[in-house]
């Protein structure tokens, strides 16, 4: 569950749990100014910052207002461990983005405090603009989680890579069917996740995947999944429990948009692709489908 990425603390901030413990470097002593120093060129100023974002990026961080929530680790800093997080990558397809993109402005306009996942942009912001909200918000790759995300340490790497490659080696591809708009919280109540649920299509194929994970993390004494996994992806989070109120909006909406969660009635569609394993900022390709 790329889903609930956050929902089990991952922190992409870092290339591990490990912070910088470098000493401080300090300021240089002043020197006197004389005519020669006076009289230097002066520095040039910094390039415009339109030339630092190329057209396909995320642009400016004017999005990002001061104050605004941040992530929250769900397991506590310890030096030498990396996050250790398994996914499926999902990319929306453009067809359905427009669709989708309607719905979150709805949503948004009746819960302002949304956020989009892992950018942490306010969902409001983007709801003034269709494209930006199509391109910022639906535009990025998802996760559909197969575990947890936990801490390992180094030695422990190389040994999760290998057996996860030789638990899931070549699989057929599959169809995805994203069916349903549902609200989750995370284990702490600290945060409320927006998210497309898989009910109907993909969802065996999903669930053995995630018992061939759960055995790799047995044999490492790492936590395994939940025992009801409910396969989905999170595009926005609150901060807190904002479940009971954020269900009643997506209920309302989801009728009056037609969406009942039905196979013949899909939000969105995509074809599995593989399975990656992300550790640290270190992203392993586990396996691809077997007509790739």
């Amino acid at each position: 569950m790329e889903a609930l990425r956050a929902t089990y603390g991952d922190d992409a901030s870092s290339d591990s749990d490990s912070e910088d413990s470098s000493p401080p470097t300090l300021p240089a002593k002043s020197k006197p100014q004389t005519e020669e120093t006076l009289s230097a060129p002066l520095p040039l100023p910094p390039p415009p910052v339109s030339l630092l974002h190329p057209p396909n990026s995320l642009g400016s961080l004017d999005y990002l207002q001061t104050g605004q929530p941040s992530r929250v680790r769900s397991f506590p800093h310890i030096e030498g461990n990396y996050a250790l997080h398994v996914y499926i990558p999902v990319l929306i397809p453009s067809v359905s983005k427009k669709e989708m993109g309607q719905f979150l402005k709805k949503v948004s306009s009746f819960v302002p405090a949304l956020h989009i996942v892992d950018i942490d942009v306010p969902l409001d912001v983007l709801c003034k603009e269709d494209h930006k909200l199509e391109q910022v918000a639906l535009g990025r790759e998802f996760h559909i989680s197969l575990g947890r995300t936990v801490p390992i340490r180094v030695h422990q790497i190389d040994s999760v890579v290998t057996m996860l490659r030789q638990k899931l080696q070549l699989l057929k591809r599959y169809w995805i069917d994203f069916n349903k708009w549902e609200v989750f919280v995370n284990d702490d109540k600290l945060r409320t996740f927006l998210s497309l649920e898989v009910v109907t299509g993909g969802l065996a194929e999903i669930t053995k995947q995630i018992q061939a994970v759960n055995e790799v993390y047995k044999l490492h004494n790492l936590p395994e999944f939940y025992k009801d996994p409910r396969p989905h992806i999170s595009l926005a989070w609150a901060l807190g429990d904002v479940s009971s109120s954020l269900k009643k909006v997506v209920e309302e909406e989801t009728k009056s948009s037609g969406f009942r969660g039905s196979l013949q009635n899909r939000i969105c569609t995509c074809k599995f692709g593989g399975i990656e394993c992300k550790i640290g900022n270190k992203t392993y390709k586990i396996c691809k489908s077997s007509d790739q």
